[in-house]
């Protein structure tokens, strides 16, 4: 069984199609539960999450709002989405901490490496927020970047497909999904689940990246425990 591990989580999980508002109460009650289900006395659980259901950087900017900007906007967003995650997660009974890139000290810890390998050493779950705290980072290169700092043994990326398609599934009715895939080969065949930076960073630091489904109930659980589910990217 995996002992450090770092959940890569999209801003839009915690949007639900039927519910208007970005944070929805039911969406953040079913990922917290599935966390909760899957802690461990002997588990180091890190998170990463975006801010794509409040901001999308670059994109919702359109022009208007210089890229820079727009980024930052982003890493603020998930600063949302941590502290609403936060206070979920310790509804359910699971002590967290949220550290952030971005100096915000009324609201959260700052990043530091060492405090917060000391807090998952102590059985708190560390949810990173901030992004890397540059602009022109992804979340997922942010997930690559913390789960090297923390000594992470694999990197999940949880998402709303069953794992990594030759093809997007929505789209391509022949798309096929893969089980086990080189870091190389995704690269090379531009298969979008991850952005070429965060791949490379986790091919150079040797973290395995496992993708699956998160609205597949005890996914999360079986994932911490080393059974099959999803996709695993590896050397």
């Amino acid at each position: 069984m995996y002992k450090r591990v770092l959940l890569k989580l999209s801003g839009e999980a915690l949007s639900n199609k039927g519910d208007n508002r970005p944070i929805s109460p039911a969406a953040l009650t079913y990922i917290s539960l599935e966390i909760a289900a899957a802690v461990r006395k002997d588990l180091h659980l890190g998170i990463v999450i975006g801010g794509g259901n409040i901001w999308r950087g670059a994109r919702d900017g359109d022009g208007m709002i210089d890229r820079v900007t727009s980024d930052n906007m982003g890493m603020l967003a998930t600063i949302i989405n941590a502290m609403a995650l936060q206070s979920a997660l310790e509804h359910t009974g699971v002590h967290t901490r949220v550290q952030t890139a971005i100096e915000i000290s009324r609201l959260a810890e700052p990043f530091i490496r060492r405090r917060a390998i000391r807090h998952l050493e102590k059985g708190r779950v560390v949810i990173f927020a901030g992004g890397t705290g540059n602009p022109y980072f992804t979340t997922d290169t942010t997930a690559a970047l913390r789960a090297a700092e923390i000594g992470a043994d694999v990197i999940f990326k949880a998402t709303h497909v069953d794992g990594v398609y030759t093809s997007d599934p929505k789209i391509d009715k022949k798309a096929r999904l893969i089980k086990n895939i080189t870091y190389m080969d995704a690269i090379k065949k531009r298969l979008h689940f991850m952005d070429a930076s965060a791949l490379t960073l986790c091919m150079e630091n040797h973290i395995p990246i496992l993708v699956f489904n998160l609205h597949e109930s005890g996914n999360i659980k079986k994932a911490v425990n080393n059974e099959k589910v999803g996709t695993l990217v590896h050397k």
